[in-house]
């Protein structure tokens, strides 16, 4: 059976002596794609530890409003993984074009989900107009909407 121990953890995975001293981390191909990193909880694949034999279970939508919100949390998920892998390596221009690839992906999928859906955030650019339309859509526990 495999123990976690933090010691071990941070000696091979923080410290490790592989890591180039340029500031940049080399091994792209360790990345998950946006849906199996946000399943998964970790976009890092060499960092993903499955807990005993579970698997993790794949999300199917059962409507367009649910894939919709499915891609924008996925691709949210994708951008902030890649924003702490660059507070890291700040450097690496190969992590920052796909953050920047993902970031885009990622505003154009939230324009689309706010003009079919409405507001999905309080920093929305649909707030705009009086009346504050914040409180207009129904509120998750007063029914499934869409």
């Amino acid at each position: 059976m495999n123990n976690f121990n933090l010691d071990d953890y941070l000696n091979t995975m923080l410290f490790n002596k592989n890591i180039p001293n340029d500031n940049t981390m080399n091994n792209n191909n360790s990345l998950y794609g946006p849906y199996e990193g946000f399943i998964n909880g970790n976009l890092f694949s060499d960092l993903y530890s499955p807990y005993k034999n579970y698997m993790p279970n794949k999300l199917i939508p059962n409507s367009e409003y649910e894939e919709d919100l499915l891609n924008l949390n996925q691709m949210q998920f994708a951008c902030h993984e890649l924003n702490l892998l660059l507070d890291n390596y700040p450097n690496d221009q190969n992590i920052l074009n796909l953050f920047n690839k993902y970031r885009l992906n990622f505003y154009n999928l939230l324009q689309s989900f706010e003009a079919k859906y409405g507001p999905i955030t309080i920093l929305s650019d649909n707030f705009n107009n009086i009346p504050w339309a914040w409180d207009d859509e129904p509120w998750p526990w007063e029914g499934d909407a869409n």
